[in-house]
């Protein structure tokens, strides 16, 4: 089964890590989905975010990083989407309006997808680039 949702590296964690940080309308996608048994997307390079984010001697998450990844590795909920030539060449066509290389990967890869992403993030929401769960 394909995931019709992205969600954002900080979703992700939120989700693992302090679920009542979610927003009510990301809380009830994510709540559906797994009452459904539906997986959702994470982008390859939110694994690295994490890692950079979160890695040895980071205190942003109660939870260590190797536990984080280790979820998204095992848990059937969770599909790691790949970077591929086509989200690359869409990273390029968003031209300059989202700065963070990771931002623009994880909008890239939602709009080949056709995922709706699931953020926080206040510049991909304004940017207006990918349907968004906020």
């Amino acid at each position: 089964m394909n995931p019709r949702f992205l969600l954002d590296t900080h979703v992700v964690v939120r989700w693992l890590a302090t679920p009542k940080k979610l927003s009510r309308e990301q809380a009830r996608v994510l709540r559906e989905a797994l009452r459904h048994r539906e997986p959702v997307g994470i982008s390859a390079i939110s694994l690295l975010e994490i890692a950079i984010l979160f890695g040895e001697g980071r205190t942003r998450s109660d939870i260590p990083v190797h536990d984080l990844l280790g979820e998204l590795e095992s848990n059937p909920t969770f599909q790691v989407v790949p970077l591929t030539v086509a989200v690359a060449s869409e990273v390029a066509a968003l031209g300059e309006s989202l700065r963070d290389p990771a931002d623009r990967a994880i909008v890239a890869t939602a709009r080949v997808r056709k995922l709706r992403l699931l953020t926080s993030d206040e510049r991909i929401i304004e940017s207006k680039l990918v349907p968004v769960v906020a």
